[in-house]
């Protein structure tokens, strides 16, 4: 997948679940009924979630929003990421993601793709719920904003 991030996902119910919660995914590539590989293209911000059991119980519990790289970007790694991503959320612990996936919700209820939200927004739900506070609702008056600030900068 050159010049894509590609993120591996693996589907082994109650064990291992990596799966994309939100992103416009260009490329797809399956190589079996529990694992696969899904591309992005620079530029494109995407939602990872990863959990994972054992006998014991839960063992992770995380959520990955994340914009994909061009070539030559710095970036940051994640697993199952390549080459990796700018990271705009990174939450560990059902609390958190759970948080994170209701404000993922709010913005789909607004009738907003979540990979078109402003990049900022992400950054704000990441620095309240690592504070554990609530983090403020995404509107249309701000998503119309960021539109106008984007293409300003175009």
């Amino acid at each position: 997948m050159t010049g894509r991030t590609s993120v591996d996902l693996t589907w082994i119910e109650g064990r291992i679940e990596r799966w994309i919660r939100f992103g416009r995914i260009t490329q797809e590539t399956i190589h079996s009924r529990s694992r696969s590989t899904v591309g992005f293209d620079p530029g494109s911000v995407f939602a990872f979630v990863r959990w994972s059991s054992n006998d014991y119980g839960t063992v992770e519990s995380r959520i990955d929003i994340l914009r994909a790289v061009g070539p030559g970007e710095p970036c940051s790694t994640v697993p199952h990421v390549t080459p990796g991503g700018e990271i705009l959320l990174r939450l560990t612990g059902w609390p958190k993601v759970e948080a994170a996936l209701n404000a993922i919700d709010q913005v789909e209820a607004l009738g907003i793709a979540p990979e078109d939200v402003c990049p900022d927004h992400w950054r704000h739900v990441h620095n309240r719920l690592t504070g554990a506070l609530k983090p403020r609702s995404y509107t249309k008056l701000r998503h119309g904003a960021w539109l106008m600030r984007r293409d300003v900068g175009r």
